[in-house]
């Protein structure tokens, strides 16, 4: 017998209109109001529907109220990771955290407090992000942006007044406080530099002027004088996507591969696992306006990466190098003065004063030039001394940006993949990552639509100093002559900001069968398409693609290629966790360990190592990182070690070639000398853990949940795994004991013909960073057991979760 859902569906349907009611019936603040109010006189509501796995789907009647049920359903799972990045954003980590402590660089890739507090207070102190959300539209960012994050205050402020904090990790701290429209939009401010400034703070902040307590001394101009290969793999290295923690896979297929022939996307973000870098996944809807799921950075005020009726959409880390640096003449009888065609301008000085705990204040000076902040270095492998002759100046167009939520909030409204490329070319906010979307009638989207500094190759060609000819190709990051106005950075008709590409520019594919990313340029985004010139900046092309990259080709282009897909085989394919660099080297390397005389190596200790027992276990591995596949990890540990030590040259004995960049380099030279090093290394170092060759990876790489062991499948960059994890290696806590970044919010979207999108989700570290929630740790036991949530997007989805629970939050007057 079934049991009808019809009157428990009416009765919760006349619960959710009258509480929309409610809130439609609370006035709308005064225009005339101030940004920075707080809980106690805004009047803001929003109606919350909680369902399975403790996802949000916020109701609410205008942006103001959409924003602040989103600031108060954020903070209830997440308030200690959002006041601790808002502590980040005022220049105060050093008052309450010590001076020398690291911050957990989500805002940035500051390496101590400090240097983080000199540069977020002086970004406050010199009003920048007043300035940006002063300016117009689209420059700016729109009305009702504002309106959101003004919201999101009000509603993150009215939670913290009406509940207590539970969280250990910051019950009872002084450092969780109200916030304001311009600290939520200083993280947004945040993320948008995070590629730019961000990462060049403890060089923006070390800049001293010659004869300075910390500056160089001596008439060093290591630049010119250092040696241009190493240069240009410093900057490299800086700049290589597959060195972040923040990476990706995303895949659209078209309708003429699909069942349905409709769209389908795959989207996969490898994001932090800890801190205020996580996805916060959740649904809003403002009736006829806006109706959108997905997730969001915390402490965004919009979906970043969702789906809604008619179009999925997901984002990967780009190619795109994101700054540029001016080489600086100094004026002879001043060093904090540059000349431009002769005419000296003097820098801008800020200096700032940062509280320490237990200690005096700390005060720095930065200096600032037309170009932006100078800077001492990129990295410790790529010094710029300021010395009495020259000094370099950081560019980074995205320090003028407040558009991503812009951005996000454009691509929520859209209907098709046309709607999301539209959205991107009105709004240009996205700082550094590519767009791949599908949608209902069966079209896909990849696109490059990034802010990038307008950096031609002709201007490069014109205007690059002797270390920029060797950065440029080597990485895409220009160095141009500050002295000559004639290199000026110039502007497209389409740019809404000076200096930077218009989107006309950007590399972009569409209606292919599939397009594909993982955080390799946009040459190969469809091997059979592949796109071409774009300028050097937005990345490269004809070079070897990473091991994901090549696995993630051959797997959606045969998707593609047997076609009927549904959002079952995405789901598939997330879960498949082939190894590509076991596919092309783990039979070799067995057949290598076979050979070796008497079964034993010689590890980089010099002692000899028995190592037959690895060979069959090489041999019989699956090729898989699944938690129970046996070999992996040995395969996992020995590839490390024979990649870290041996060049890519010395490996293959076929090359890379442009001609088939997906199946070269391959075959392994058995005969390399690394790899009877690796193995040895690699059964010694398993040994002396005594973890056995042939234990099931997941055995060895989990995560602790309340106290219950929980394996995770999934590999690492060096080995090409689609589903991708990354763990720090801890032999005495049993191998990888905790996930530092990977996989995080998936989504496989597709449509049938219904009313409803067909979607399936996964938040792989859970909603909520509180050990003491119900929403801890459910999904990420999802994750380990590879299952998967049935997202709820229709009305009559929401209303019949089993779980639902409904909630009218307000304001207290």
């Amino acid at each position: 017998m079934r049991l009808s859902t019809r009157p428990i569906l009416r009765r919760v349907a006349l619960t959710g209109a009258a509480l929309l009611a409610a809130t439609a019936a609370v006035p709308q603040a005064s225009a005339a109001a101030p940004d920075d109010r707080t809980a106690a006189g805004g009047g803001l509501s929003a109606v919350i529907r909680y369902t399975e796995n403790g996802v949000p789907h916020i109701l609410a009647r205008d942006y103001a109220h959409l924003g602040f049920g989103t600031g108060w359903a954020q903070a209830a799972d997440q308030v200690c990771v959002l006041a601790d990045g808002f502590v980040t954003v005022s220049g105060e980590r050093s008052r309450w955290f010590g001076a020398d402590a690291a911050p957990d660089f989500s805002l940035s890739s500051a390496t101590k407090n400090l240097s983080s507090d000199l540069y977020f207070k002086g970004v406050r102190e010199s009003g920048t992000v007043e300035k940006l959300l002063a300016t117009p539209a689209p420059a700016g960012p729109t009305e009702d942006l504002e309106e959101l994050m003004r919201g999101w205050a009000a509603g993150y402020n009215a939670w913290l007044a009406q509940n207590k904090i539970t969280d250990p990790a910051c019950k009872g701290a002084g450092w969780v406080r109200p916030v304001t429209t311009v600290d939520v939009a200083a993280r947004g401010f945040a993320v948008s530099v995070l590629g730019g400034q961000g990462r060049g703070i403890d060089g923006i902040t070390a800049a001293r002027p010659p004869g300075t307590a910390g500056s160089p001394t001596g008439p060093t101009t290591l630049p010119q004088g250092a040696d241009p290969a190493a240069a240009a793999e410093a900057a490299r290295e800086f700049f290589d996507t597959g060195r972040y923690d923040m990476g990706s896979n995303a895949v659209a297929f078209a309708g003429s591969t699909t069942a349905s022939g409709r769209g389908l996307l795959l989207g996969n973000p490898h994001y932090p696992w800890h801190g205020g870098r996580r996805f916060w996944q959740f649904q809003q809807t403002i009736p006829g306006e806006l109706n959108v799921s997905g997730a969001s950075l915390l402490g965004t005020a919009v979906v970043n990466i969702g789906f809604n009726e008619k179009v999925a959409w997901s984002h990967t880390v780009a190619t795109g190098t994101p700054v540029n640096l001016h080489q600086l003449a100094l004026d002879p009888a001043d060093p904090t003065a540059y000349l431009v065609d002769g005419t000296p301008e003097r820098m801008t000085r800020r200096t700032v004063t940062v509280p320490v705990a237990g200690g005096a204040p700390v005060t720095r000076t930065q200096w600032w030039t037309r170009y932006g902040p100078v800077v001492s270095d990129l990295g410790p492998g790529l010094p710029l001394p300021w010395t009495a002759q020259t000094a370099y100046a950081l560019n980074d167009p995205n320090a003028a940006n407040l558009r991503g939520s812009d951005t996000a909030l454009a691509m929520g409204k859209a209907r098709s993949v046309a709607g999301v490329q539209d959205a991107l070319r009105r709004t240009q906010g996205l700082p550094w990552v590519n767009t791949v979307a599908a949608d209902s009638a069966g079209g896909t989207l990849f696109t490059q639509t990034q802010v990038l500094p307008r950096i031609t190759d002709e201007l490069v060609a014109r205007c690059s100093t002797p270390m920029g000819r060797a950065t440029y190709p080597a990485s895409g990051l220009a160095v141009l002559d500050g002295s000559r106005g004639d290199c000026a950075i110039g502007s497209d008709p389409d740019a809404v900001q000076p200096g930077v590409f218009g989107p006309g520019k950007a590399p972009t594919l569409r209606d292919a069968p599939y397009v594909e990313n993982s955080n390799d340029s946009a040459w190969l985004a469809n091997a059979d398409r592949p796109l071409t010139g774009y300028e050097r900046i937005w990345g490269n092309v004809a070079t070897p693609r990473s091991p994901r990259t090549r696995g993630a080709v051959e797997d959606v282009s045969a998707m593609a290629a047997k076609g009927r897909l549904t959002v079952a085989d995405l789901q598939k394919q997330q879960f498949a966790n082939r190894v590509p660099a076991g596919d092309l080297a783990a039979a070799d390397a067995a057949k290598a360990c076979s050979a070796l005389p008497g079964g034993t190596a010689t590890a980089s200790d010099g002692g000899a190592v028995d190592v037959s027992a690895a060979c069959g276990v090489l041999a019989s591995w699956d090729r898989t990182t699944d938690s129970t596949s046996r070999g992996a990890l040995l395969f996992d540990r020995f590839w490390r070690k024979l990649t870290a030590s041996t060049p890519a040259k010395d490996l293959w004995l076929v090359p890379f070639s442009a001609a088939d960049p997906v199946r070269t380099p391959r075959t392994l030279d058995q005969a390399a000398p690394g790899i009877g090093r690796a193995l040895a290394d690699t059964v010694a170092e398993l040994k002396a853990a005594g973890i056995a060759l042939d234990a099931p990876l997941g055995e060895h790489q989990f995560v602790v949940r309340g106290g219950r062991k929980l394996p995770v499948g999934g590999g690492t960059e060096a080995l090409g795994v689609w589903n991708k994890i990354e763990a720090p290696w801890n032999a005495a806590a049993g191998g990888y004991a905790e996930v530092a970044h990977g996989s995080s919010h998936i989504q496989a979207v597709g449509w049938d013909g219904g009313r409803c999108p067909v979607a399936r989700t996964l938040l792989t570290y859970s909603q909520s960073s509180n050990p003491g929630s119900p929403y801890y740790a459910d999904q990420t036991r999802l994750y380990s057991e590879e299952r998967w949530v049935t997202a709820r997007f229709c009305e009559r989805d929401i209303l019949t979760s089993p779980k639902l629970r409904v909630a009218l939050v307000r304001e207290r007057r």
